[in-house]
């Protein structure tokens, strides 16, 4: 599909960084992929019109049965359709500029859809800050449970029980409200975000602390900041490049000119 002529335009100044570029880190959001078909959790008939975020929290999980039933209400509905997404063109163009031009050091996501892993990004370089909806952990010992196991007795209406190696809480390996983000995972993020020298977010609002501080780390290390999102954001002043337009769309046209650039 050719790209645009107000993309390519402006995405030129994003494409000539990314050529010169010997480390750049990507940071994503839910509007990433919206366009798989995954709704923002927040927008219009999101998940949380239906399901209350205040019985959701981690502590609830912790302290009652109830909630916990919610929790896995949600998760049910969640894997029976999350199942059927594809990654979108977004995912596809940075896993293609991680692979075959060697220009991504990190894809640090807020999402936990598992999209950027299932389109090709190296599973090592792409650092989940809430964690991969694909997996269930026990709280206590750690053990580890297939989801598809879990689904199934979701499916028969059991509530899934105690950990069979210690008899601990299992949950769902996501984040919940009031837990502390994964300290390997955000200290990782931090650290390329400081030594960036090109930090692109695409699909975020830049509202959800802590991790909307790392576009500012970026910025006070040096990095070039380029902002992708389809509404204004928090730090679209600070930014090197404001792109009002689509995740795929965006990242098409950059991945088009790259390639244009090495075929001459």
């Amino acid at each position: 599909m050719p790209m645009k002529p107000e993309v390519a335009q402006e995405v030129q100044p994003l494409a000539r960084w990314m050529r010169d570029s010997k480390n750049m880190v990507v940071f994503t959001g839910a509007g990433i992929s919206t366009e798989s078909g995954i709704p923002d959790f927040r927008s219009p008939g999101g998940i949380w019109e239906r399901f209350d975020p205040e019985e959701m929290t981690y502590q609830k999980f912790l302290s009652s049965s109830k909630s916990r039933r919610m929790y896995w209400e949600l998760y049910y509905e969640c894997w029976q359709t999350f199942q059927k997404v594809e990654p979108n063109r977004a995912h596809a163009a940075l896993a293609t500029l991680e692979k075959r031009y060697q220009k991504i050091r990190a894809v640090i996501t807020q999402n936990i859809d598992g999209l950027h892993q299932k389109a090709g990004s190296d599973p090592e370089k792409v650092l989940e800050l809430h964690g991969n909806m694909w997996g269930v952990t026990c709280l206590q010992c750690g053990y580890s449970y297939p989801w598809q196991e879990i689904f199934s007795l979701l499916e028969r209406k059991v509530t899934p029980p105690g950990c069979a190696e210690c008899g601990g809480l299992i949950k769902p390996a996501t984040i919940s409200f009031g837990q502390a983000l994964p300290e390997d995972a955000i200290s990782r993020a931090q650290l390329h975000s400081v030594q960036a020298d090109v930090f692109v977010t695409i699909g975020t609002s830049l509202m959800v602390h802590p991790a909307a501080m790392l576009p500012e780390l970026a910025k006070q290390g040096g990095a070039k900041l380029v902002i992708i999102n389809r509404d204004p954001t928090p730090l679209d002043g600070r930014a090197d490049l404001v792109l009002r337009y689509n995740a795929g769309d965006t990242m098409s046209a950059v991945l088009e000119q790259l390639e244009r650039r090495t075929a001459q």
